[in-house]
């Protein structure tokens, strides 16, 4: 297939995975949104790509930031396909913790607002603006990624929030796809292992060591440009739809 003439937007655009999907998508031909709240690096990744790349500063829990985003989109081109890769933070918290005290209520609804909320709002925005667009020469309007975990099934002690949140990601990709087949948009989501992306850099180079030797083959962290490639793969090949891969090296988180 060819992403000539289509358009992808892509939420955490200029983060790690984010941004190597970014590259990735546009250079197969796409026009691609940045949407993103790091207004520093979106701009230079959007200066570095040039024609068909525009940034646009989209908060994923506001309907209106992202509407602002879609309609950009729609002046690129067709919007056909999202890749939803927003990240941000995260809580180290246990549901009772080593002092006794309970896991803060805000630390849990903030996590699954992020990681859940946000998705969602992506998906139904864009999936109704696609929904519009004329059927493709595969019979199909476009397709859309999320975002999941491997900790969405094997959350590790203090994960409580962001396992969470991205197992309900995991729920939401069958039913989205489900939701989503009358209009004939694929819904897909990733769910990566432990990622090389810049975040990671600061645990330095012992941790990332620690982290690879828990990974059977091969014994490293993922690329994000291995992420991009599966996303680009979900976005292209017509018969996946509803699934959830993992992105791991074989990878199954331990209780720590």
């Amino acid at each position: 297939m060819s992403f000539e003439g289509t358009v992808a937007l892509v939420t955490g655009g200029a983060g790690g995975l984010g941004a190597a999907t970014v590259r990735r998508l546009h250079a197969a031909g796409a026009a691609v949104v940045i949407a993103d709240l790091a207004d520093d690096k979106a701009k230079l990744l959007a200066d570095e790509l040039g024609e068909r790349a525009v940034y646009v500063r989209t908060d994923v829990l506001d309907e209106d930031s992202v509407a602002a985003a879609i309609t950009a989109a729609g002046e690129l081109g067709t919007l056909r396909y999202s890749v939803i890769a927003h990240g941000g933070f995260g809580v180290l918290e246990k549901v009772v913790n080593r002092d006794g005290s309970p896991h803060t209520l805000k630390g849990f609804t903030d996590t699954i607002a992020l990681y859940l909320t946000g998705t969602f709002n992506v998906l139904r925005l864009v999936a109704a603006k696609i929904a519009t667009q004329e059927l493709d020469e595969r019979d199909e309007r476009g397709a859309i990624v999320m975002t999941s975990s491997i900790a969405g099934y094997e959350g590790q002690i203090g994960q409580s929030a962001y396992s969470a949140a991205k197992g309900a990601v995991i729920g939401l990709t069958l039913t989205g796809a489900r939701d989503l087949s009358a209009t004939k948009i694929r819904v897909n989501s990733i769910a990566p292992g432990t990622m090389h992306t810049p975040i990671m850099e600061l645990i330095g180079e012992e941790g990332l060591a620690k982290f690879a030797a828990t990974v059977p083959f091969p014994k490293r962290l993922g690329k994000p440009d291995e992420y991009a490639f599966l996303a680009q793969h979900l976005l292209e090949n017509p018969y996946i739809n509803g699934e959830v891969i993992r992105i791991d090296g074989g990878q199954r988180f331990q209780p720590k």
